[in-house]
């Protein structure tokens, strides 16, 4: 358990919550249902053994802090609870509620004991990533997986890895659940493009008889998406953009506008940052606040050809 203040506010609320999900209980000595409260609070912290972090704010301590939280809430009573994720409030409730109902609202937003198996799972394989180990790496993501079946970046983390090491039909074996979902992560479609390139490359004609016949005609686009293809199948993300965008230009719609969607698969599939699938989206009735964004890790490459494509579109 943390105690809250202005100066600790930014490090062990905002900052902490985009690692691990902090419930902020709001109390003061003097209010009886916060007495209430608190104890309930701090045994289901350790119940949860690390799937969220409780923190408190004393509201005669600090009066403006607790005044601005309530105001943007719109609430006047304590105690007051809001569920900070990834930087955000998402989610709150007031009065001393039965533990009964703290747990409902706790298992809303935080994640199970197997999701943060998985988590861990991938964390690690992550760095393992990072240090080379791809078999490792390989094995702790197929656990992340086996765990946490819906886990998008668990499978993500994983389609990538065996596509970068050509491993193509064990990547189709780890899309293949999710392959017909028609509400699919943008990564997953992402890594759905690039699999369906490595698939076909052994039957693209090769690069040089493509080019020539751009040199013939710039107008085929036939032949200049099966080149942004053959690059792509090999990893040339940068080439195979270049190849799409000169379809784009030419004709936006061509089959159905399968270039501009290609090409923003390969951009999804550049971005440094990892997206979190473990921070949820603000529902509705949710409240909220306009709270600390967590900070946008940008390629300039990424953003040059997101602004190239923006270019071409408009």
């Amino acid at each position: 358990m943390l105690d809250i203040s202005r100066q600790n506010l930014e490090v062990d609320l905002i900052e902490a919550s985009m690692q691990q999900p902090v419930l902020l209980d709001i109390w003061a000595p003097w209010c009886g249902p916060c007495k209430a409260l608190g104890p309930v609070l701090e045994r289901l912290e350790q119940a949860y053994a690390g799937r969220f972090k409780l923190a408190k704010l004393n509201s005669d301590d600090e009066p403006e802090v607790a005044g601005q939280l309530s105001q943007m809430f719109g609430v006047r009573s304590i105690p007051f609870c809001v569920l900070f994720k990834g930087g955000q409030p998402v989610d709150g409730f007031v009065g001393a509620l039965p533990e009964g109902e703290v747990r409902a609202f706790l298992d809303k937003h935080v994640p199970s004991a197997a999701e943060l198996a998985a988590d861990k799972d991938i964390d690690q394989a992550e760095a393992l990533l990072a240090e080379g180990d791809t078999d490792l790496a390989l094995d702790k993501l197929q656990d992340a997986l086996a765990t946490n079946p819906g886990s998008d970046t668990a499978r993500y983390d994983l389609l990538r890895a065996l596509l970068g090491e050509g491993r193509v039909a064990d990547a189709r074996d780890a899309f293949a659940p999710v392959a017909s979902n028609q509400s699919l992560d943008a990564r997953l479609v992402a890594c759905g493009h690039w699999l369906d390139a490595c698939e076909k490359a052994d039957r693209l004609r090769p690069q040089a008889h493509l080019e020539a016949a751009l040199e013939l005609n710039k107008r085929d686009f036939e032949a200049r998406f099966e080149l942004a293809q053959v690059h792509l199948a090999a990893h040339r993300f940068t080439q195979a953009m270049d190849e799409l965008l000169e379809i784009v230009m030419r004709d936006k719609t061509w089959n159905h506008e399968l270039a501009r969607k290609t090409f923003v698969s390969i951009l999804e599939l550049m971005k440094k940052a990892r997206p979190d699938d473990r921070t949820p989206s603000t529902h509705a009735g949710a409240l909220q606040i306009a709270a600390h964004a967590p900070p946008s890790s940008t390629d300039p490459i990424v953003d040059g050809y997101r602004r190239k494509l923006s270019m071409a579109l408009f």
